[in-house]
């Protein structure tokens, strides 16, 4: 966490004793709408940022990205959002000029601070509480994991006229089918039951039981080695623009490194041991 600056629009919670980071979007009055755009201090950056800082800290194993109050990101502030800040703009300018400035925008600004939330090496897990829109859906899409309620939907941006941005584009119809993910298009909108059904959502549980089953995945996460998280997260990643060849290279190369590890001979001693195996992540 050394360096990190703290906004209050987005929380950063460590459980030092569960290994868990928690990220909270922060404006539940707005329903958590977002914080600028692509600027530094935007809250899209900030999540990044936060990810960043926690895939550094060693007390973290797990990220988990949710919402304070009755939703977990609502967008785009369409109302504007320079009320927090008494008028003043202290997240700085990020937009560029000239005819090709909306596409620089978002392929080089906006976009590209969404898939930095893809690239972090620690399992990430969004908990979904209620409705994520638009940016929010998209930031949920790139976490590893999510987890939802039966207040949980998801919404695109076609209420303001365009289309599924900032990689909802790319993970939906690998995730759920081409088919399915242009009915989404074409609609805009979907409930949680339907999204669990199609494998949008890995979980659907009742809010009452949101965080428990949350905190109850990430002790089963815990009992693995991080390094074969990391390294499985990589390759699996990878693989989703990549051939089956490749894929085994990657897998053959990961493998001689891990049986090597100190967390490696540490689950083959505990395993043969029958205890609970202590991982240091080397």
């Amino acid at each position: 966490m050394l360096g990190l600056e703290l906004v209050d629009w987005l929380k950063y919670e460590v459980e030092e004793d569960t290994n868990i980071l928690w990220i909270k979007f922060n404006r539940p009055e707005r329903l958590n709408a977002l914080v600028g755009n692509s600027e530094e201090r935007g809250t899209v950056a900030k999540v990044g940022e936060y990810m960043r800082a926690g895939d550094d800290d060693p007390r973290v194993r797990i990220m988990v990205l949710t919402g304070e109050g009755r939703a977990f990101c609502a967008g785009a502030d369409l109302r504007g959002g320079t009320d927090f800040d008494k008028g003043e703009n202290i997240l700085g300018s990020a937009r560029t000029e000239g005819a090709d400035s909306s596409r620089q925008n978002f392929m080089h600004g906006f976009t590209k601070l969404h898939v930095d939330i893809s690239k972090v090496r620690k399992p990430t897990i969004a908990m979904i509480n209620g409705a994520a829109v638009g940016s929010g859906m998209d930031m949920a899409l790139h976490c590893d994991i999510r987890i939802g309620c039966e207040f949980t939907r998801f919404i695109g941006y076609q209420q303001v006229g365009q289309i599924i941005e900032n990689g909802g584009s790319y993970y939906l119809p690998k995730m759920v089918g081409l088919g399915r993910a242009l009915e989404f298009a074409y609609t805009g909108q979907i409930d949680a039951e339907r999204a669990y059904q199609w494998g949008w959502l890995n979980h659907l549980v009742s809010l009452e039981d949101l965080e428990k089953t949350t905190r109850e995945l990430c002790g089963r996460i815990l009992k693995v080695s991080p390094l074969v998280q990391w390294n499985s997260k990589r390759i699996m990643r990878a693989a989703l623009d990549s051939s089956m060849e490749t894929t085994m290279v990657l897998t053959s190369n990961a493998s001689g490194i891990l049986s090597s590890s100190e967390d490696g001979e540490e689950a083959r001693k505990a395993f043969v041991e029958k205890r609970d195996p202590v991982f240091h992540g080397r």
